[in-house]
């Protein structure tokens, strides 16, 4: 009960508190220059449909440039197969394959709609 009351009442004597200076306001202080002063201009606000236009737009051609870079890469892969493979194509090797794959019986693999790289 005592520490209430204390709490309450006024303090006997007052604490020793250093003066404060009056500063002037942020803006007027006397040391900073013109320029500082100065904030930066706000960005342009941006109208309702080019907040919404412009994010597809973004992932559109996001899409389109990670699409070419893979195209080119799978017929640049596929160019080089191309090449390795015409090189082994004898008509030994060819006959050798029909026989093991039984083109005759289950279909050529390469006509087969997932084989993608072929389709050049």
């Amino acid at each position: 009960m005592y520490l209430y009351y204390s709490l309450l009442r006024p303090p006997h004597h007052k604490p020793r508190i250093a003066p404060i200076k009056k500063m002037a306001p942020q803006s007027l202080r006397p040391h900073m220059h013109a320029t500082a002063r100065v904030t930066a201009p706000a960005a342009p606000k941006l109208s309702p449909v080019t907040s919404r236009i412009l994010p597809s737009l973004l992932v559109l051609g996001v899409a389109y440039t990670v699409g070419s870079y893979v195209k080119g890469q799978l017929s640049r892969e596929a160019g080089t197969m191309d090449r390795i493979f015409a090189q082994q194509n004898t008509p030994e090797v060819e006959e050798a394959r029909k026989k093991a794959l039984q083109v005759e019986a289950n279909g050529d693999p390469r006509n087969n709609l997932l084989n993608i790289l072929g389709w050049s």
